[in-house]
């Protein structure tokens, strides 16, 4: 049988949100998502980083400081509490109508959230069921996401998530679980009929 996953955001739910990263070193854990990863990682359950990361496609730096930005959120969940990413996908391009500027990563791009591009290459390299999936994140495109690959959504409101859930940012969602943070999300997920023995 197909394995389900859980797919995590980057900025407010892995690491602290603090906007667009220019310097590598302002990656910073949030508190317990070392530690939730590792309990995902101590469950056998396939934990996937699927993260939008325009930040080259705007101009801002180059695909090679997203690279290290990865390397870090790696080397830090490694360091805290011998956590691991089982997979890592990322959508580096953004449409000029969202502010695109750089040639070769200014298009629209079926990974981008919420459309379901990274969690459907998960799925086809990873063999993995995305109908017993789920997605935190702390926007409502994480949610939409969730919800249009046919996963299970979780908003944390950590990150941005409080300011979703007050209508304050992006649009109006229904996360069919709302958690303070990644380590609250993971302790309901453990939870969940697909994952008891």
């Amino acid at each position: 049988m197909m394995q389900g996953a859980v797919f995590l955001d980057r900025d407010g739910v892995l690491n602290v949100e603090a906007g667009y990263l220019r310097r590598v070193e302002d990656l910073v854990l949030n508190p317990g998502a070392a530690a939730a990863v590792r309990l995902l990682n101590d469950r056998q359950i396939f934990c996937c980083l699927a993260s939008n990361q325009a930040g080259a496609a705007r101009g801002y730096y180059d695909l090679s400081h997203i690279a290290a930005l990865t390397e870090r959120l790696e080397h830090l969940l490694w360091l805290e509490a011998g956590a691991k990413l089982d997979a890592i996908y990322q959508c580096t391009s953004l449409s000029a109508a969202e502010g695109g500027i750089v040639p070769g990563l200014t298009y629209c791009s079926p990974w981008r959230k919420p459309n379901t591009g990274m969690l459907v290459a998960a799925a086809w390299d990873h063999d993995l069921d995305l109908s017993r999936s789920v997605m935190v994140g702390d926007k409502a495109t994480d949610i939409d996401l969730a919800h249009n690959a046919g996963c299970l959504g979780v908003l944390v409101t950590s990150g941005y998530g409080a300011q979703v859930l007050a209508g304050k940012y992006q649009h109006t969602t229904e996360p069919d679980w709302v958690a303070p943070d990644l380590a609250a999300a993971v302790d309901w997920i453990v939870t969940l009929p697909q994952w008891q023995c």
